[in-house]
């Protein structure tokens, strides 16, 4: 397996993956739909759009995209990592937990002091994820806030910014 940035030559998997991974009834392509619409975004990353590749097919995705933390003295910048997906044949093979990691290290390399997510603690407290109540860090939904979590990718990044997170607009269409 291999980890790479995205490419043009990607999207249609991408799509496919997530349909399969997220699709329900009501929203069968809520998460595909929101990364077409974030990577038409001027601030979006392609090198932060990474996909897991096996056998030259593309079996797991993950995307960070920029968001900012509101504080009372400004705005601390940070990372949503939304969403993530493998092949539910490739689930076992450690595509998402590795997804997850380089992310990790190429937004480090970029800069970036925090991550963001919405989703699993169980899942995410293995990468050091924890609430990110811990830092009063607040949502701009009403999610659960066990789920609603943080980490610091240089140890201190958040202790200043007890805040809202701010998403892009197209966030609020799978909110």
């Amino acid at each position: 397996m291999h980890i790479r940035p995205e490419t043009p030559a990607d999207v249609a998997a991408i799509d496919a993956l997530l349909v399969a991974a997220f699709g329900r009834e009501g929203a069968p392509r809520a998460e595909a739909d929101l990364v077409l619409a974030l990577g038409a975004l001027p601030g979006f990353d392609p090198a932060l759009s990474l996909v897991a590749e096996a056998e030259g097919s593309v079996v797991g995705y993950v995307l960070f995209t920029a968001v900012v933390i509101e504080t009372p003295g400004g705005v601390e910048p940070s990372l949503a990592l939304a969403p993530l997906a493998t092949d539910r044949a490739f689930a076992g093979g450690f595509a998402g937990s590795a997804l997850v990691r380089e992310g990790h290290r190429r937004a480090a390399q970029a800069g970036y002091r925090s991550v963001i997510v919405l989703g699993d603690p169980r899942y995410y407290g293995r990468f050091g994820f924890q609430p990110a109540s811990h830092w009063c860090i607040r949502a701009p939904w009403p999610v659960p806030s066990r789920a609603f979590q943080a980490l610091e990718l240089v140890p201190g990044a958040l202790e200043e910014a007890s805040g809202l997170v701010r998403y892009p607009a197209p966030f609020d269409a799978v909110s």
